[in-house]
């Protein structure tokens, strides 16, 4: 039991990381157009985020996937950049709240890029086989589904704040935080290691 909640609060303490803050705002990204009634969807999202980046630790635990740092350090903000404008595009729009398969399966695909972000330090963090890292693994996705879980809660807080006590409406909420989180993914993209190479 001890050793779940070591990993369960590496998990939590990948997300709420103040120096790692992309996970956060990917998380902001993908929830600010939506609302506390719509906590199915979210749900659903924030937990295929999470599948894909467990999916993404255990194909590295295993062996199975590897990707250069420098690649994925730059498809990490890319990722929140996307998602962004994908909100700042479509704010206010009715195809927002169409069918939801395209941006699952998107969701699913950027929670894989954010896992591979983690996974080499995560599976030197690990002892033992492959077959002995499986638990941990899972113990640690359960904690970043908490965190993750907080972070989302927070938005979703500060967003119906901003729209109840300072008369924002939803489309208004959504263009002025995306808009906030492409102004400080750009800079992650500038200084990405990715351009350094030669």
């Amino acid at each position: 039991m001890n050793s779940f909640w070591i990993f369960f609060e590496t998990g939590l303490r990948h997300v709420l990381d103040i120096a790692a803050y992309d996970h956060v705002l990917f998380l902001m990204a993908l929830t600010v157009p939506y609302a506390f009634r719509d906590w199915k969807r979210v749900l659903l999202l924030v937990s295929l985020f999470t599948l894909g980046h467990t999916a993404s630790l255990l194909l590295a635990v295993f062996g199975w996937l590897s990707v250069r740092n420098d690649l994925v350090e730059f498809l990490i903000p890319v990722t929140i950049a996307l998602t962004a404008l994908f909100h700042l595009f479509t704010a206010g729009k009715a195809s927002r709240k169409e069918g939801i398969s395209i941006l699952a399966g998107v969701t699913l695909f950027f929670g894989i890029v954010h896992g591979l972000g983690f996974s080499n330090y995560f599976n030197s963090l690990l002892p033992g086989t492959a077959t002995e890292k499986l638990l941990p693994t899972l113990e640690f996705a359960l904690g970043i589904e908490a965190a993750q879980v907080v972070v989302v809660l927070s938005v979703l807080i500060l967003s119906y704040a901003a729209q109840t006590f300072f008369r924002f409406s939803r489309r208004d909420w959504t263009l002025v935080l995306s808009a906030f989180i492409i102004g400080v993914v750009v800079p992650l993209l500038l200084n990405c290691p990715l351009w350094q190479r030669k």
